[in-house]
């Protein structure tokens, strides 16, 4: 399930959507603000994101561990004291990393299930949302917290809504996502992701997005048909390797290849 969703051409608003949720938790926000240049180097820290979600999704036991590695290997270095909360912040806190990994995986299934023209029923739903407590895992989240099932996803979030705010880092992160200022030189790489990007905004839910002020235009829901209408075009041999522009040939070769093992 976990290759039918991820390796939809959707995954791509189905990662933004993600990255406007998850800014809102102030732990993992401030891990963000103080440890990324996500804003100078927009292209390269999406790639780098794409290639671990692709590693640990369609790669082998040996490509999902090694590229965990390096993540933690990053994270050791992510901590110090969240200025909204006053509290310490880590990026190997398992409570901050399931947050990060639930609001990802439930991502990639809400643009799947708006977006798609074959989405996935209530008990194909489950088990996705099941295939990927191994990947939390990975990174050094217990099995034992993870969310199995949608509903299990639902209490989850329920249980963590109370905590999550708008800090002024968020406000400029979610912006930087939905709007990033235009640059001549990757023009070509930021008009798709604003497409991308505002057909996410409808799919963020009404209580998050009125935390965010995050307010919706006719133009997001003309973005979302668009991206619709465009996403079986990406599977057609002409436009196959397209995807390659904005998260990188050795990324979109691994979904490629995964998608053949799953049609053979």
């Amino acid at each position: 399930m976990a290759w039918r969703v991820i390796g939809h051409p959707v995954a791509l608003v189905g990662g933004l959507r993600s990255l406007l949720i998850q800014s809102l938790h102030p732990l993992a926000m401030a891990g963000v603000a103080n440890h990324s240049d996500y804003q100078r180097r927009p292209l390269e820290r999406l790639r780098g994101t794409a290639a671990y979600v692709a590693a640990t999704t369609f790669g082998s036991h040996a490509e999902a561990h090694a590229a965990a590695a390096r993540v933690r290997k990053v994270h050791e270095k992510v901590r110090g004291i969240d200025k909204v909360t006053g509290k310490p912040y880590s990026a190997d806190d398992p409570d901050t990393q399931l947050w990060v990994h639930c609001v990802e995986w439930h991502s990639f299934l809400a643009a799947h299930r708006a977006l798609s023209s074959a989405p996935l029923n209530d008990r194909e739903q489950d088990q996705y949302i099941a295939e990927g407590v191994r990947v939390a895992a990975l990174l050094g989240v217990p099995e034992a917290i993870v969310p199995r099932s949608r509903a299990e996803l639902r209490a989850y979030f329920a249980r963590v809504r109370p905590s999550l705010c708008v800090s002024e880092a968020a406000r400029e992160a979610i912006d930087f996502v939905l709007a990033p200022p235009l640059q001549l030189k990757t023009l070509a790489f930021q008009l798709p992701m604003r497409l991308n990007a505002r057909a996410a905004a409808p799919l963020v839910p009404r209580h998050l997005r009125a935390l965010a002020g995050i307010e919706l235009h006719p133009s997001d829901y003309a973005a979302m048909a668009a991206v619709m209408a465009g996403a079986p075009a990406l599977r057609l041999p002409l436009f196959r390797n397209a995807p390659a522009f904005i998260v990188g040939k050795k990324t979109a070769d691994l979904g490629l290849r995964a998608m053949r093992l799953r049609a053979a």
